[in-house]
């Protein structure tokens, strides 16, 4: 990276991407390697339109090798992305206290079946089916902050079974095709190990999902508090106190439930962030098979087909202060189309399961910084919406 010309923007201090570089990659045992780190950050942040290897090694040197040097560093260096991600954690959770831990799920739309864990998928936000990768990224999510600190590849079940597309995409022995709610349970184990942030509440989409009971009881087991959007068909039961409790047969689906006892349930008006007021019904559940309370709440009106409904363990906390929770996964969605447009997400190249997590690991990392060292990032400053949580017992 001799002879390298680059100017950041002025408000960005270059020797704090130098020093945040090297608190991220500093681990690298190479000095090159952590060179070509740091020359990828400033690529992503610096180079405007597509950020492919080419554009990002122009931005950073005038060496004619410069392009195969930063697409070996990506793709084919063996360099463990977990201690970066790790960092990556510890500097967020540092500058910022993060609320909640939210959840999002990004499509890198791909050409032919080569590029690891491809495959044909239907996705809402285009509303047609591409060929793409899906990622499951968690977030460190704060008002209208959502950082992302950790990645996870979706891989379908013929990326598990098939020897020899593992071994060209280097896949390790322990990635394989597993449930959505198996890789948030991941995610939040890999957190928890890093930052010590079980009391901060998991904030998941899964309203188009039917494995909602194996996530429930998964975080459960952590102790972890959660908020969870479930789909109007989950099956749900009323508390009841006697020793002949109900079960299975007599549980209704989400819908059911309001339609017939929504009535006599307590409701509450609140506030949701570019949604105005919304009339909120809440009350106490649990799943079948399970003996733990939990809250539904419910954006529901008796007109309307589909309820909006999420369950949670935060069974003392007012309504509001939960559907602000509920909605912080659309922020973390937003930034996903950020990351997208402005970090060059979807501009990674290669094909193998090490250069898409090196890729992402950077991506999250521009992003944070863009966020965090920028005097124009208020947020760290400013007091915010939602306040940490407490504990629930």
């Amino acid at each position: 990276m001799a002879g390298q010309h680059l100017v950041l923007p002025p408000q960005w201090s270059t020797t704090s991407l130098d020093t945040f570089s090297d608190t991220l990659f500093g681990h690298l045992p190479r000095a090159d390697q952590r060179r070509w780190a740091l020359g990828y950050l400033r690529g992503l942040l610096t180079t405007p339109g597509k950020k492919s290897v080419r554009r990002l090694a122009a931005a950073i040197s005038a060496s004619p090798t410069a392009s195969q040097s930063l697409q070996q560093f990506i793709n084919t260096s063996p360099w463990d992305w977990e201690p970066a991600r790790e960092e990556l954690t510890r500097v967020v959770q540092g500058r910022t206290t993060p609320l909640a831990l939210t959840f999002a799920t990004a499509f890198l739309p791909k050409r032919g079946a080569h590029s690891c864990g491809v495959h044909r998928r239907f996705v809402p936000r285009l509303g047609r089916t591409i060929n793409c990768q899906t990622g499951v990224g968690l977030f460190l999510s704060r008002g209208d902050m959502h950082l992302p600190v950790d990645w996870r590849l979706m891989l379908p079940e013929r990326w598990s079974e098939d020897a020899d597309l593992r071994e060209r995409a280097k896949i390790p022995g322990a990635a394989r095709h597993r449930p959505y709610g198996e890789h948030i349970l991941d995610l939040l184990d890999a957190v928890a190990s890093r930052a010590g942030l079980t009391a901060v509440p998991a904030v998941v989409d899964m309203s188009e999902s039917p494995d909602v009971p194996p996530l429930v009881n998964g975080l459960s087991r952590r102790g972890q508090d959660f908020v969870v959007a479930v789909p109007p068909s989950l099956r749900i039961l009323p508390l009841v106190t006697s020793a002949a409790a109900a079960d299975a047969q007599d549980a209704l689906s989400v819908q059911e439930f309001l339609h017939r006892h929504g009535a006599r349930q307590t409701y509450a008006t609140v506030h949701a962030p570019g949604r105005g007021e919304l009339r909120m019904l809440s009350t106490r559940v649990r799943l079948p098979g399970s003996r733990q309370t939990l809250r539904l709440l419910a954006e529901w009106d008796p007109i309307r087909q589909a309820p909006r409904a999420w369950l949670s363990t935060l069974l003392d906390e007012r309504a509001g202060r939960i559907a602000a929770l509920a909605h912080l996964t659309s922020g973390a969605a937003a930034t996903v189309s950020c990351l997208e447009e402005d970090c060059g997400l979807l501009d990674f190249e290669g094909r193998s399961y090490p250069g898409w997590h090196h890729h992402m690991t950077l991506v999250s990392a521009a992003y944070a910084y863009s966020r965090l060292y920028s005097p124009a990032s208020t947020a760290l400053a400013a007091p915010d919406a939602l306040a940490p949580l407490p504990r629930t017992a």
